[in-house]
């Protein structure tokens, strides 16, 4: 499943996983690690990684990748081309985690997006093909870098075909129809 989407089911309660679309970076027989990609926070890349705010795209900010190592930061970017820029290492799905410690103006000419993540996710071995909390959709190369990343789990789902779709109308609390 690594290079996929993992999409939050509407019933899935636990306030660090509710609405979030993670992507799967590995899935092996060690468990699963991702990064939620649509948690935006409201600190700016520059009051941690300074060097890094002129690369990263809009709307500049950390993203929340999950509950573990929120005092860790992973670097994501999408390659421009079949060469990794430096200090990269290839992911599925045709990005790529930076070293965060490689001068930025060394990545940028070889990049078209980049992210900055605080913290991660992780499964141990099966548990993630246990929870059953999830929908796994394909990504696209454009999903970890929209500006409008708020608002990716409904249009992630909303592009899925059949019944996947009406999940994207689903409220966030039914009781309150």
């Amino acid at each position: 499943m690594a290079g996929q989407l993992l999409v939050a089911t509407p019933m899935l309660a636990d306030p660090n996983f509710a609405r979030t679309v993670v992507l799967l970076l590995d899935h092996g027989d060690d468990g699963a690690l991702g990064i939620v990609v649509n948690r935006p926070t409201d600190i700016p890349v520059s009051e941690v990684l300074p060097d890094w705010q002129p690369v990263v795209s809009s709307p500049g900010v950390l993203f929340q990748g999950g509950p573990v190592s929120l005092d860790g930061a992973l670097g994501l970017v999408a390659p421009v081309g079949d060469e990794l820029p430096p200090g990269a290492r290839q992911v599925p799905g045709g990005l790529a985690l930076v070293d965060l410690d490689t001068p930025a103006d060394e990545v940028v000419p070889r990049i078209s997006g980049a992210r900055i993540f605080a913290g991660y996710s992780g499964w141990g071995v099966e548990q993630l093909d246990e929870e059953g909390a999830w929908y796994v959709v394909d990504a696209l190369p454009v999903d970890p870098f929209r500006a409008d990343a708020a608002d990716l789990w409904r249009l992630v789902l909303r592009r899925q075909r059949g019944p996947l779709a009406l999940v994207s109308t689903f409220p966030a609390d039914p009781s309150l129809n």
